[in-house]
């Protein structure tokens, strides 16, 4: 009982439960919708998320990883001083990107409204700021290892949401817009607890310092470009598609394998939210040896957990169409001639690659060297948005869509190992021996050490 309460309340174990709680109220929901609207509504929910989704990355890009860093190894004072430049900073960032939204739908309001983004500049203003606290609670809980907390956070507003959308399939027809409506609400209720419980920082706003400020701002220059870059990786497919003739029914479409991709990524983001602020403390600490050590060991832990999550969806993809979908996309859609299935084996192979480019992503970053992190983005998103164009505009073609994200990955994982072992020098080999040690020392915890010697002699041997 002892090891499983220990085991329960361990960072990885709790970060791994809040994203799996998350990812599968999002997936069930996203099944909800898929079922609910029509092919052409559920394409604009789509695009409104998408849009969504990139954006934030530009407000809580500003200072959430350079906050994250530095909260790891500052003092009390420091510390106040810090989250109060996070939340200064993420609601100035709000209030520029609301007017410029608001500006824009009343200039091009046609064209606007002729688009699948009418949605998105009419709602998300009051959106972001509704969401802002709850948000910036996120961040400071991460940095604090809170991991329990971020779990409560989230379940709230996943959980909420969900509920919405349930009881929307079984007994409602809501429309887009009310569905915004309930989105509003829950973002409103989620924020209002994080700030009843001081989790978000809000009352230390008076506390930012122009010193803090700019240090966080100095780190976020570069932050942003990485996490809007991070995030066009994965939206830009689906802005380009939107753009182009292939229509929302295309959107829609593929946004069916790219959420199932969630499924893939689960433990990713779980294991990267404790290792980010793990190999910042170390770095701080000028504990360069542990930063290698920690790289290792998730990358190794990480790459060898993905290769049984991606043979299990390459194998049993049309189960999982079936689960997020239905029936109807199984086979090749008549209208577009494209094929769900086979897009999603695609990207269970790009799963295969993510674990080594996301650890040294984040290496770069834990050791203060956010500008190349922020170069290395930069060449993926570019390869990503060429590969789109060809894709789409010439070969008319979602399948090499899905094909170009490898590509990029490639490219990410190559640029981020060749800048990372300039500053730590690194050995491709060690990454996969510290994940067989890694599994070793969990197998041995499980059983008591039972399997000890046998694994001591398997690596002598070796």
């Amino acid at each position: 009982m002892k090891k499983l309460k220990k085991i329960v309340r361990e960072d990885n174990f709790l970060s791994l439960t809040g994203n799996m709680v998350i990812a599968i109220l999002g997936i069930a929901g996203f099944a909800l919708l898929t079922r609910s609207l029509s092919l052409e509504v559920f394409g604009q929910w789509v695009l409104f998320i998408t849009a969504g989704s990139f954006v934030e990355m530009f407000r809580f890009g500003i200072t959430n990883t350079g906050l994250i860093r530095y909260l790891s190894g500052a003092d009390d004072a420091s510390r106040v001083k810090l989250i109060g430049s996070n939340a200064l900073i993420g609601f100035g960032a709000t209030v520029l990107i609301a007017i410029v939204l608001i500006v824009c739908n009343l200039i091009f309001k046609e064209a606007i409204g002729n688009s699948g983004y009418s949605l998105f500049f009419k709602w998300y203003p009051l959106l972001a700021f509704l969401n802002l606290p709850w948000n910036n609670a996120l961040v400071v809980l991460q940095a604090d290892r809170k991991y329990g907390k971020i779990l409560v956070i989230k379940a709230i507003n996943s959980g909420a949401f969900f509920l919405v959308l349930l009881v929307n399939f079984f007994f409602l027809d809501m429309t887009l817009t009310q569905l915004v409506f309930a989105l509003l609400i829950i973002n409103a209720f989620t924020s209002f607890i994080s700030i009843i419980a001081g989790w978000d920082g809000t009352k230390h706003i008076t506390s930012a310092t122009a010193e803090t400020n700019k240090t966080l701002l100095h780190f976020g220059k570069y932050t942003t470009f990485t996490l809007i870059g991070t995030n066009l990786l994965r939206s830009a497919d689906v802005l380009i598609i939107s753009l182009s003739p292939l229509g929302n029914a295309a959107v829609a479409l593929y946004s069916i394998p790219l959420k199932l991709t969630e499924l893939q990524q689960i433990p990713l983001r779980s294991f990267v939210a404790t290792a980010f602020p793990k190999m910042s403390k170390a770095s701080v600490h000028h504990q360069i040896e542990e930063v290698k050590d920690l790289f290792y060991s998730y990358a190794g832990a990480l790459t060898y957990l993905f290769v049984f999550i991606s043979l299990f969806t390459f194998v049993f993809a049309e189960f999982f169409v079936f689960l997020l979908s239905g029936n109807q996309y199984l086979k090749t859609d008549p209208i577009t001639g494209f094929n769900v299935v086979n897009i999603v084996r695609v990207f269970s192979i790009y799963g295969l690659l993510l674990p080594i480019d996301r650890m040294t992503g984040i290496g770069l970053d834990s050791i203060n060297k956010p500008k190349i992190n922020a170069l290395k983005v930069f060449f993926m998103v570019l390869a990503n948005v060429i590969g789109d164009l060809i894709a789409i505009f010439i070969f008319k073609s979602l399948l090499l869509v899905a094909v170009a994200s490898i590509l990029f990955t490639v490219i990410g994982i190559w640029m981020g190992m060749y800048f990372l072992d300039k500053e730590l020098t690194l050995s491709y080999r060690e990454i996969f021996s510290s994940g067989l040690d890694f599994y070793s020392t969990l197998i041995n915890k499980a059983t008591n050490n039972r399997y000890e010697s046998y694994f001591k002699v398997h690596k002598k041997v070796n």
